[in-house]
C-alpha cells in the first residue's frame, strides 16, 4: 500500500469568528495570521473545507508569512439531488438543483486553480465533504462525485480524496473509493452516544472497518473530536466537557502516533455561526480553542498533538 500522505500533527481549520460566516463576513488577513501563529507550534497540516475566499486568503497568509503548514484543500459541493432522509431539510426546487450542478462544477475548477497556484502548500485535495451520507442536506450521487474525482486527478499532481462519515465507505462508496488516491473518514463517538470508556475503541473500530473494506488504500481520519458543550440536541450534555475532550484527544493522538495514522482533529476554534441560535448548540463547541482564541483544557495542559 502506498502512503499518499505522511503522518503529521494535523487539524481542521475554519477561522470564522463571532459575526462572521461563510457567504457573509470573512476573517481578515491579520485575523488569519493571528490564528496561524496560535496553531503553528502544535500542527504542521491544516484541512480547509472549501476553495472560497476565506481559504484563498489562508493560502495567501501561509505563503506571504512563510508559515510551514501544508494544506488539504477541499471543494464544498452542494446538493444535486433531494434527500428525503435529511431531518433538517434536504429538499430543493429543481431550478435550485440545476443551478447547484453548475456551481459544483465551478467549485471543482476553482479547486484546480488554487491547488495549481499554491502547489507548494496544497499537498492534497478533496472532492467534497459529507455529501453522500444518508442525513446530508447537500446530497450528490456517486456518478457526479466520480466525475469530480476524475477531473481533479487529470488536472492535478496532488493526491485526491473525498471526506465522508465512515458508514458510506462500507456500502455505497466502494466504486468512488477505487478511484481515490486515499480514503478520508469521519468518526464521532460522542454523536453516537458513546461514553469516554468506549470512545477510542469505537474510533479504532470505525477505522479498521474501512481499512478492511479498502485493503490497498491509505485511510486518513479527516475529522475526529469531542464537543465541550451541548444543549442536548444529538449529544447528551453530561457526556461533553473540556475534561472529556482532553482525555479523548490525548488518547486518540497517542494511538495515531503509535500506528502512524494521519488524523485531522476537529477542530481548531469554536465557531458560533454554526447550528441554531442557542449558544449551547453542540455544533458551536468543537474547538480546541474558544471563539476568543483562548485555549481550552486540552491546550492548556499542553497535550502533545
Amino acid at each position: 500500500m502506498t502512503q499518499s500522505l505522511p503522518y503529521s500533527n494535523a487539524i481542521c481549520y475554519s477561522g470564522f469568528r463571532d459575526g462572521q460566516a461563510p457567504g457573509a463576513a470573512i476573517p481578515s488577513y491579520e485575523e488569519i495570521k493571528e490564528d496561524l501563529l496560535i496553531l503553528q507550534p502544535h500542527w504542521s497540516s491544516l484541512r480547509l473545507y472549501d476553495c472560497d475566499q476565506h481559504a484563498e486568503l489562508v493560502l495567501e497568509v501561509i505563503r506571504k508569512e512563510k508559515f510551514s503548514f501544508n494544506v488539504m484543500l477541499g471543494a464544498y459541493i452542494v446538493a444535486e439531488v433531494n434527500n428525503y432522509e435529511c431531518p433538517w431539510g434536504g429538499m430543493y426546487a429543481n431550478v435550485v438543483l440545476d443551478a447547484n450542478k453548475i456551481y459544483n462544477q465551478q467549485r471543482i475548477e476553482k479547486l484546480i486553480q488554487l491547488a495549481t497556484e499554491y502547489s507548494d502548500i496544497v499537498t492534497s485535495v478533496s472532492a467534497g465533504n459529507e455529501a453522500i451520507v444518508s442525513w446530508s442536506d447537500h446530497l450528490v450521487n456517486t456518478e457526479s462525485l466520480i466525475s469530480f474525482v476524475l477531473q481533479l486527478k487529470s488536472a492535478l499532481k496532488q493526491p485526491v480524496t473525498f471526506c465522508e462519515n465512515y458508514v458510506p465507505w462500507l456500502n455505497v462508496l466502494k466504486e468512488v473509493g477505487e478511484e481515490l488516491d486515499f480514503i478520508s473518514i469521519h468518526t464521532y463517538p460522542v454523536w453516537e452516544y458513546k461514553s469516554m470508556e468506549e470512545a477510542l475503541s469505537y474510533t479504532i473500530g470505525n477505522y479498521n472497518a474501512v481499512a478492511n473494506a479498502f485493503p490497498n488504500k491509505q485511510i486518513v481520519i479527516t475529522e475526529a473530536g469531542w464537543a465541550t458543550n451541548s444543549n442536548g440536541r444529538g449529544i447528551e450534555p453530561h457526556n461533553v466537557s473540556e475534561d472529556l475532550q482532553e482525555v479523548y484527544i490525548s488518547q486518540l493522538q497517542e494511538w495515531a502516533k503509535a500506528e502512524g495514522v494521519l488524523v485531522y482533529l476537529f477542530e481548531a476554534f469554536d465557531e458560533n455561526w454554526k447550528g441554531s441560535s442557542d449558544p449551547m448548540e453542540p455544533e458551536k463547541h468543537w474547538g480546541l480553542y474558544r471563539t476568543d482564541r483562548t485555549p481550552k483544557l486540552v491546550m492548556r495542559e499542553k497535550v502533545e498533538v
